[in-house]
């Protein structure tokens, strides 16, 4: 089916432009815009753990929740936006809206050992992986 725009380019404000860029992103699960105002995460390993990094900035520790369950670990914020009844909003390009994200978690984690910090806008996890788990190097003597 075949959609029929009728806005002017020149008529159209910027927020109508963002609305279709966000409108338009690939999605894997949810709506296009939902992901696209998730924050952003990076992932790394090395031979002792994975570490996730998410940016959120604009919060508090206290503003967090990690969960793990049934190697499921879910990072989620509540905060909404504190509003002021005596001001009128004249511009608001931002705003802070509840997430939640979920990550699978397999064996090779040692779920008891799972660390957090939140410093300047970076929510970080230590996941340390399984004594078995880490890579060894074995000394092979040739007789």
């Amino acid at each position: 089916m075949t959609v029929l725009k009728l806005n002017h380019p020149i008529n159209r404000s910027f927020n109508g432009w963002v609305e279709d860029i966000l409108n338009e992103l690939p999605s894997s699960s949810g709506t296009s815009r939902e992901n696209a105002l998730l924050p952003m995460v990076n992932i790394s390993e090395n031979k002792d753990s994975y570490n996730l990094v998410m940016a959120a900035p604009g919060r508090n520790k206290e503003d967090f929740r990690i969960n793990l369950e049934k190697n499921i670990l879910t990072i989620s914020s509540d905060i909404t936006p504190q509003g002021n009844d005596d001001e009128k909003q004249i511009r608001k390009e931002f705003n802070f809206q509840p997430f939640k994200r979920s990550f699978t978690v397999d064996d090779k984690i040692a779920s008891d050992k799972i660390g957090a910090s939140y410093e300047n806008g970076l929510l970080k996890l230590h996941l340390p992986k399984n004594e078995e788990m880490k890579p060894s190097v074995k000394q092979i003597v040739i007789s």
